[in-house]
């Protein structure tokens, strides 16, 4: 197993975690591949999205595989009027991270993290390891708490 960044920040913060590790489809990077490759259900594995928002920059969302972002929720929980996906070429040198293995956890700088409030409904939920082919179990408590996020609906 490679250590990432994202892995070193849990290890470092004592988060309690497990790797699950699966073969990548360069052609098929969708969370619910990522989620029948792990076994886990599509409501348990959240996908990492990266925004712009008009007042307070970028900002970071994390939500179910299988959902879709609702930009004017997502807008009103970082308090701006309009936001939008950044482009994917944007995507590395915003977070460090390249599209398929974005972690809300060790980005080059401290973003705003919102969680999709139904992830409180889960023991655990899973998130990208900061590499394709490798996410993290661990529970959504100790996600907010590491990334200083805020639960919300999203979606």
């Amino acid at each position: 197993m490679t250590k990432t960044n994202a892995i070193r920040i849990l290890e470092t913060n004592k988060i309690v975690y497990s790797v699950h590790e699966y073969e990548v489809d360069e052609n098929d990077l969708s969370g619910e591949t990522v989620a029948g490759k792990i076994g886990a259900s599509k409501e348990t594995v959240f996908k990492t999205l990266v925004t712009g928002g008009d007042k307070t920059g970028i900002n970071i969302f994390c939500i179910p595989v299988a959902a879709d972002l609702n930009l004017k929720k997502a807008a009103l929980a970082s308090r701006n009027k309009n936001i939008e996906m950044i482009k994917v070429k944007d995507l590395f040198n915003l977070t460090g991270y390249i599209r398929g293995g974005c972690s809300p956890v060790g980005m080059k700088k401290k973003y705003p993290v919102f969680i999709e409030e139904t992830a409180q409904l889960f023991e655990n939920i899973y998130i990208s390891a900061g590499v394709r082919g490798m996410q993290v179990c661990l529970s959504p408590f100790d996600l907010r708490k590491i990334t200083d996020a805020v639960f919300a609906d999203l979606i």
